[in-house]
């Protein structure tokens, strides 16, 4: 039987791996690997998949051909009576604004075309993101043109409008009388909203909860009772040199991590100048993106991370040598740890004193009460971690919840105002929130959709889209974010804010609080300018800093300990509770995609894949391999088919498909929330399973962890859509090349695999036997360099490039069929040292493998084979290096895609826009979905090959703007969806025949003979560079910071 090769580096004896499938060279795998055409035919009696059916399926004939480039549809486009003063035909306007959805917020500039916003980037004045955004972030603007937002309020399940509702609010709240009213909303950070609903509560006397589905309780208490300050401080990973994450995916899945994941790569980037980066520990069950990014992951029971926790803090304070008291917690415990690799961490720490992070994802307070004990050891507040600028964006208290509930049981709520929440959905105490709500007189919701909280309301006041409202933001102390409506409100929608206004018979609104507040706020800073002037700066800006230098310094000195005893006693108890259970462990998680579900009906979101286990539009345990091998599952990679297993937990049982996870620790399986939703819309309903309903209702504080959980295979098949069990790259190796930190500072071009051919002369690199003249670029030439240490594999780019170039969404079923039209992919390699014929060993590191993530688009080959065999020239080649796609010309044969090394081109199978049987794609199948959709792009059809194209309307647009001001294009004047996107400058485009340009300095250019880039960084190299297509995309070598003794 043919054997499908790993990529092997011979030097370094690294072997590398797609996936479970291509370790165990399953028979599906390599048999799809092999077909041209691995893809399903849909076709009566076709059994082969041959050109003729292929041709057949498509209907091309020669008239079909010829006929295909004359006929396109007529658009009629409605020009403006009167135009806007702003507002210029084909160009775009930006507006400074905040994207704001559940708990999070991010500065935000939007991009409008036509009065339209398109476009989310982010804000550069930014100090809170760094004009870093998200995949959430990226994805909101479809949000807006979203038909299943309500188009008007709703009045016990009728349509209604805005008299009557207020008229039947205010009546209910005034028959108020001993009971209790509630506000129940996710955390606010808008110091005006918070004014509103202080105003609210001087009228009605309310309580106002805050909850957060990702809750943040048990830091919060923990920060209270040792610093008086209840909040999150800001952590700085661009100054910590050593990181111990015990389960905090702060890569991932935690608050402002866009920002964590620039600081964090800061340290991570090296060159010849700078040769010393950060060491990340990682102590986790599920393979998170922290755990992929790690330097050292250590595989655990996350029940078992107090006891890591526990015993760091006994060597730290042993080496270091203190009075403190130890933790002397039952000492049979320490058979779960591992002990060898805690004391590396530790000596890390103690060698890297004051520049040191330790974080834990537990939401214990006691837990947490000992990660700030090991931080004030190592004397990291006031360094790496800052307690005099705080964030305020997650404020959630789960006490308050467990008040609100047990007044909902007692029936002394009379009302209950769930502000922008669906606590029904993704609370942890849902069921018991459903339950109650019966008996509760008057519900509102301001969802903006009917969803499963608002469904249970009399009221629903639908809240205007965060793009077409006023506000504020404070998401960290005394750093301010604004909001401002860019598109007039589509539906019949009110502010949540201007609500609570109409119900106290304010006649004020709220845009004209909000510029009160900061008339108050500009006289407070002693700003002497017209308020107008101020005013339109802050809107213009975006953001504003106003700190107060004589605030006191709440970080505490060097030292100065306070005594824990009471913590250390609580957290020796939780120790002794412990046991190793025979049956599973739960890790629930938001995962990088729907996160907790708020964005579930957002077709973009559904469709990325998980940047770990490449899995879309689906949810899933994930199991090690050793425990699947126990529960005899069976996995086919050629019909994407899995087994689903029987959860058992509570009494109750549930079938979910489950995925063969490395990395993932054994005896635990892993569970992404924020799938199963019932009332979202046709995108998100029914997708996945929803495993809210797994968490305990029974504890005090929400715990994503939940012990006690049997399985047992169904042996029932279920197909699961992964985007990475095809298109593979063969056993080259130079697809990835990585070395260690140590062999680089020994030698800079360590880990570096050069291809040579040998000739009658002697061995010579590719270029100099090839058999292209090379090309002459006398203006410019496109030139991309991605740096594999920076990226972390967050799929931010990702989307990025679906929304700038109107990518399609496909559905479920057509990536199944292998027909996903991304043009940017992130290929996810496992690795590790064992040699590719070494079976036993490769099995051994499928437990636990090293990660390295790879962002794939089109290369734009100077020497490009997609362009030597397309019949019709509809792919050729620019005179600035760019492929370039002619739409109207590709008559769809495929060539170019089966002759393209790095599987990066994309058949449209289908007409995707206007088709009903691709409802999903609603920014392309509905006329308010299309609102959306980037008009210096085309609607690509059906039969037509597409591809990256280095944004090249971007790059026409920075021309056209360069030509307005006279003067020649300069760096900076074009930056591709991508580069704007990542959050760690992993992507960096420009043109390399500028002197002066970035990307010409970051690869250190010495000399360009016919295209062929003569380059001094050491780290940089082609992917497949033997083939001599000689690519316009260079990646720089991977390093990673292993502890060898």
């Amino acid at each position: 039987m043919f054997k499908m090769p790993l990529l092997n580096m011979s030097e370094g004896k690294k072997t590398y791996w797609k996936g479970i499938e291509q370790l165990k060279n399953d028979p599906a795998f390599v048999k799809n690997a092999q077909n041209e055409f691995p893809e399903f035919l849909p076709i009566q009696g076709s059994s082969d998949n041959s050109r003729r059916d292929f041709l057949k399926m498509m209907g091309f004939g020669l008239a079909a051909v010829s006929a295909a480039a004359c006929e396109a549809p007529v658009k009629y486009a409605i020009p403006y009576v009167d135009k806007p003063v702003d507002v210029d035909a084909s160009l775009p306007n930006f507006y400074a604004s905040t994207f704001s959805m559940g708990s999070d917020c991010c500065s935000v500039l939007v991009k409008t075309r036509e009065g339209r916003p398109i476009k989310l980037d982010g804000n550069k004045y930014s100090k809170v993101s760094l004009g870093s955004t998200s995949s959430q972030v990226e994805s909101s603007v479809l949000t807006l043109y979203d038909k299943q937002r309500l188009k008007y309020p709703t009045l016990n399940n009728k349509e209604s409008n805005w008299r009557a509702v207020d008229n039947f609010v205010k009546d209910e709240l005034s028959k108020k009388g001993s009971k209790k009213i509630y506000v129940v909303s996710h955390s606010i950070n808008s110091p005006s909203t918070l004014d509103v609903i202080n105003r609210f509560n001087k009228k009605f006397d309310i309580i106002h909860v805050e909850y957060d589905t990702s809750s943040y309780s048990g830091m919060l208490d923990a920060n209270e009772d040792s610093f008086g300050i209840r909040k999150l401080p800001y952590y700085d990973f661009s100054k910590a040199k050593t990181v111990v994450s015990f389960g905090y995916d702060f890569l991932g899945s935690s608050f402002n991590h866009t920002l964590f994941n620039k600081q964090f790569t800061s340290q991570r980037v090296v060159n010849r100048d700078k040769r010393e980066m950060s060491r990340l520990y990682t102590f986790e069950s599920n393979l998170s993106l922290t755990g992929a990014n790690s330097d050292h992951r250590i595989p655990i029971k996350t029940s078992h991370s107090k006891i890591y926790i526990a015993e760091l803090w006994n060597i730290l304070n042993s080496k270091i040598g203190t009075s403190r008291d130890y933790i002397n917690y039952n000492k049979s415990r320490k058979d779960f740890i591992n002990l060898e690799i805690l004391n590396k961490a530790a000596d890390d720490l103690i060698k890297n004193i004051s520049s040191s992070i330790v974080i834990s994802g537990s939401n214990d307070k006691d837990v947490q009460s000992v990660v700030i004990m090991i931080n004030e050891l190592l004397r990291n507040y006031g360094n790496t971690i800052d307690l005099n600028k705080c964030y305020n964006t997650r404020r959630g208290d789960d006490s308050k919840m467990v008040e609100f509930i047990s007044d909902l049981e007692k029936k002394s709520v009379h009302g209950v105002i769930f502000l922008n929440s669906n606590p029904v959905y993704d609370h942890y105490l849902s069921s018991k929130i459903r339950d109650a709500l019966d008996d509760v007189p008057l519900k509102i919701s301001t969802s903006d959709r009917i969803d499963e909280t608002s469904v249970l309301c009399n009221v629903i006041a639908p809240d205007s889209h965060f793009l077409e409202s006023w506000n504020d933001y404070e998401p960290m102390d005394n750093h301010y974010s604004f909001s401002q409506p860019t598109i007039r409100r589509i539906f019949d929608t009110r502010q949540s804010q201007d609500s609570f206004l109409k119900w106290i018979d304010s006649k004020e609104n709220y845009f004209s609080l909000l510029k009160t507040n900061w008339r108050e706020k500009q006289k407070s800073i002693k700003s002497r300018e017209p308020f107008q002037i101020f005013w339109d700066r802050l809107l213009h800006d975006g953001v504003a800093e106003f700190v107060d230098k004589n605030s006191k310094n709440q970080n505490p000195l060097p030292n100065s300990y306070k005594n824990r005893i009471s913590e250390v006693n609580n957290i020796l108890t939780l120790i002794d509770r412990e046991s190793n259970l025979e049956n599973f462990e739960l890790n629930l998680y938001h995962n990088m995609t729907v996160s907790d579900g708020i964005q579930s009906n957002n077709p973009w979101l559904q469709e990325m894949p998980d940047p770990i286990s490449k899995v879309c539009w689906d949810n899933y345990i994930s199991i090690s391999p050793k425990d699947a091998s126990k529960l005899n599952v069976k996995t086919d990679v050629g019909t994407m088919t899995t087994n689903l297993l029987s959860l058992q937990h509570n009494n109750e049982s549930y079938e979910i498909p489950v995925i063969v996870q490395p990395g993932q620790a054994e005896g635990t399986i892993g569970l992404a929330l924020g799938y199963g939703r019932k009332l979202v819309g046709p995108v998100g309903d029914g997708v996945g399973f929803d495993a809210n309903q797994l968490l305990d209702s029974e504890s005090s504080f929400q715990n994503f962890t939940v012990g006690n959980i049997k399985l047992e295979n169904t042996l029932k098949d279920y197909r699961i859509a992964q985007t990475q069990t095809h298109d593979t790259i063969m056993g080259r190796e130079s697809v990835i090349q990585e070395t260690s930190l140590d062999e680089y500072k020994k030698d800079a071009y360590a880990g570096k695999y050069q291809f040579k051919v040998a000739t009658s002369e002697g061995y010579k690199k590719p270029e100099e036997v090839t058999l292209w003249n090379g090309h002459e670029y006398k203006n410019h030439h496109w030139v991309m360099s991605i740096d594999l240490n920076a990226c972390t594999g967050c799929g931010s780019c990702v989307i990025a490039c679906q929304v700038e170039n109107n990518i399609p969404v496909v559905g479920k079923e057509e990536v199944l069929n292998r027909r996903e039209m991304s043009w940017l992919r992130i290929d996810r390699y496992y690795s590790s040292d064992g040699d590719v014929d070494d079976l036993q060993a490769l099995e051994i590191a499928a437990e636990n493998p090293d990660v390295t993530f790879q962002p794939m688009m089109c290369q734009h080959c100077n020497n490009a084979p997609c362009e030597t065999v397309c019949p019709v020239a509809a792919t050729t080649h620019s005179s600035e290096g760019l492929n370039q796609m002619t739409y109207n010309r590709c008559i769809g044969t495929r060539y170019c895609a089966n002759n393209c090394p790095y599987k990066v081109r994309r058949f449209n199978w289908f007409k995707y826009h206007d088709n009903e049987q691709f409802d999903k794609n609603i920014a392309m199948n509905n006329d308010l979905g299309k609102m959306v959709l980037n008009p210096d792009v085309t609607v690509r059809s059906r039969g037509v090959m597409e591809k990256c194209s280095f944004c090249v309307q971007k790059i026409q647009q920075g021309k056209l703007l360069a030509k307005t001001e006279k003067r020649r294009l300069k760096d900076g004047d074009v930056k591709t969806a991508c580069q704007t996107a990542c959050s760690t400058d992993a992507i960096i485009f420009g043109d390399v025949n500028d002197n002066n340009s970035r990307v010409r300095k970051h690869l250190q250019v010495e000399k360009i003979d016919k295209a062929t880039l003569k380059l001094k960084e050491e780290r940089a190299y082609a992917v497949l560079d033997e083939i001599r297509v000689s690519p316009n995309v260079w990646y720089l070598r991977k390093i990673r910071n292993k502890k060898i003794a």
